[in-house]
């Protein structure tokens, strides 16, 4: 039986219409690298300093301008934000309120740090204590997907004592690892900008259309 329910944010829970993926290339090419598109699906839902890196790394920059990388791709997607908010995807509000209704928590992990995700949750008013019962940063973890410290943090902030009856999702290769990573189940959802065939090529109990989708699974129903 499961009693918690970890979730990605972008892609996963909230539509932010692939800005993410925007921000993050192109404060990669700014520096001068170039940003394959299968490098960047493998580090998208990855802490994004740590992702800048690795993508300087595989593009032919140098590693010593992910600060700097990581300040414009923060610059970048709050304007982007700006001009075409976040919304929550469908259905994804009445799943998470069904969910809660069965007594199962509910948390957001997320790569991004506390002053990218909370403006996200408000745009869309999502709040803890309400929808939610944790929110989890790249802020408050010593190392993001695809290491299950996201997840294990949003154990102990739910008190949740049993990994067995933690259940993660999220629309990236690295969630599905980080899922792997820390001993629960691991689904895979198609709204994002991986394929079913992508997704399943890596550990996944299940994947799924959406979160929408979630409180069908039989360990949650």
């Amino acid at each position: 039986m499961i009693t918690l329910v970890a979730l990605d944010m972008a892609g996963t829970t909230i539509d932010d219409h692939g800005l993410v993926y925007e921000a993050l290339a192109e404060s990669v090419r700014e520096t001068g690298a170039t940003v394959a598109a299968s490098d960047l699906q493998l580090w998208m839902g990855a802490d994004k300093l740590t992702a800048i890196g690795a993508l300087l790394r595989l593009g032919g920059g140098e590693p010593a301008d992910a600060p700097a990388g990581f300040e414009r791709f923060r610059e970048i997607l709050a304007e982007s934000y700006r001009r075409t908010p976040p919304i929550a995807l469908p259905g994804v509000e009445d799943a998470l309120r069904t969910l809660r209704g069965r007594g199962v928590k509910i948390a957001l992990t997320t790569g991004f740090t506390d002053g990218v995700a909370y403006p996200i949750l408000d745009t869309v008013g999502w709040q803890v204590g309400d929808l939610l019962d944790a929110v989890v940063t790249s802020s408050e973890v010593a190392a993001g997907r695809p290491a299950p410290y996201l997840i294990h943090h949003a154990m102990e902030k739910t008190r949740v004592t049993d990994v067995a009856t933690v259940l993660a999702a999220g629309d990236t290769v690295v969630d599905l690892l980080a899922a792997r990573n820390a001993g629960a189940v691991g689904v895979g959802v198609l709204t994002g900008q991986l394929t079913k065939n992508e997704l399943a090529q890596h550990p996944h109990d299940y994947i799924l259309e959406s979160v929408a989708n979630l409180p069908v699974l039989p360990e949650l129903s």
